[in-house]
């Protein structure tokens, strides 16, 4: 079954609305150039109301690995998606041989413009890729979508997380094309930049379910 990421949560209110819908997994943008940045404080908060069965996800760009593990420690988070330039090195720097205990589960994110994109992608040893669009003026969270057949026929070694302008009238089109390990939505279902659409994001989860 596809799993199912909602991104970009600020809010309780919108934490909470999600939380009851079928979903693996949320995110929380700790970057501050993005609209959707939210502070440490409020998903601490926010990680104290949710199922354990939700994994929580921080989203991060090209910061310092000391400052995202004290982010990640304090939010209680399960998994850490970099979404930036980080070479393979750093991200494989979150995982149990090198920290030990506190390891965490690690989605590299790739902006994706042409085949070229996909250089160098199976060098990264972490736990899931995440194909997102690419723009020259944002790291992430345009609503765009990219050309899905410059990844269609690629081998890749690890489960891909499918993003980058998915909208709940066309992610059934991507996953049955793409058959992706999950899908991740962000601004299709929102009414402003980190406002969700409660009514938009249960039909996003309704149509990936249908599948």
């Amino acid at each position: 079954m596809t799993k199912i990421k909602i991104c970009g949560i600020t809010n309780k209110r919108d934490a909470i609305a999600a939380a009851r819908l079928d979903i693996d997994m949320m995110g929380f943008v700790f970057y501050s150039g993005s609209k959707r940045y939210v502070e440490p404080k409020i998903v601490r908060d926010i990680a104290n109301e949710l199922p354990p069965f939700i994994a929580k996800v921080g989203v991060f760009v090209d910061m310092n690995k000391d400052k995202v593990l004290e982010i990640a420690g304090e939010c209680a988070l399960d998994i850490l998606q970099l979404h930036g330039d980080e070479p393979p090195d750093y991200c494989a720097g979150f995982s149990a041989a090198k920290i030990g205990e506190g390891s965490y589960k690690v989605i590299k994110a790739f902006r994706i413009k042409d085949s070229a994109s996909l250089k160098g992608i199976n060098d990264y040893d972490v736990d899931f890729y995440m194909f997102d669009a690419y723009s020259e003026k944002s790291k992430g969270g345009t609503g765009k979508s990219f050309d899905w057949k410059i990844v269609e026929n690629f081998e890749f070694l690890k489960p891909v997380i499918l993003s980058g302008g998915l909208t709940p009238g066309n992610v059934r089109e991507a996953i049955e094309r793409l058959s992706p390990y999950g899908v991740d939505v962000s601004s299709s279902v929102e009414i402003a930049p980190g406002k969700k659409d409660i009514e938009l994001m249960k039909v996003f989860v309704e149509n990936v379910r249908k599948i």
